[in-house]
């Protein structure tokens, strides 16, 4: 029979529903890995793509099973660097793994781009870092989000950053990246 879907919550916010996780998923890992059920997100996913006009899949900056289910559903992705050592190894195993998944589950992601985060403007090793990045040909788009307490106290809030300090820096930093994102099509 036909397989009941998540609870798609309503928000105060136009346009915007949400599938929230669950404290079960812990749990549901090792089952689904069992099962191979990689690809069962990709399939909620298709169902639910004649409903909305976009998806945005938000995962666990862990690369375990459920960022990999992601991954194998998403048609792009975006990859925060947060300017440090830690990050910059991350990212080049996370670049090595969606090329894998490229090749072996899902051709059609792309990298839409390497989004710098946590900026800090004044301090020379972030500069250094994003021009080494550029310098390898990797595909950092040009705005980059500052760090800021509101971001923090906007998720505090329960409120998006924009709706809670539109007139912020960082809002208007993550408005420019939507901009530039939906500019490419």
């Amino acid at each position: 029979g036909k397989k009941a879907r998540p609870p798609i919550h309503e928000t105060p916010f136009d346009n915007l529903h949400l599938i929230t996780a669950t404290p079960e998923l812990a749990d549901l890992q090792p089952k689904l890995e069992a099962k191979h059920k990689i690809n069962k997100l990709r399939k909620l996913l298709d169902g639910l793509s004649s409903e909305y006009e976009r998806i945005y899949l938000d995962t666990p900056p862990a690369l375990n099973f459920f960022t990999v289910s992601a991954l194998i559903a998403a048609d792009r992705c975006l990859i925060p660097f947060d300017c440090d050592s830690f990050s910059r190894q991350a990212l080049y195993g996370l670049l090595d793994e969606i090329a894998e998944l490229q090749e072996d589950h899902n051709e059609l992601l792309m990298v839409e781009g390497i989004v710098v985060n946590q900026f800090q403007p004044r301090a020379a090793l972030p500069q250094q870092m994003i021009a080494e990045l550029l310098a390898e040909g990797l595909p950092v788009l040009p705005t980059y989000l500052m760090s800021s307490v509101r971001m923090r106290e906007s998720h505090e809030a329960c409120t998006p950053l924009i709706y809670f300090d539109p007139r912020h820096k960082l809002s208007q930093q993550f408005v420019e990246l939507h901009d530039l994102l939906e500019g490419r099509g």
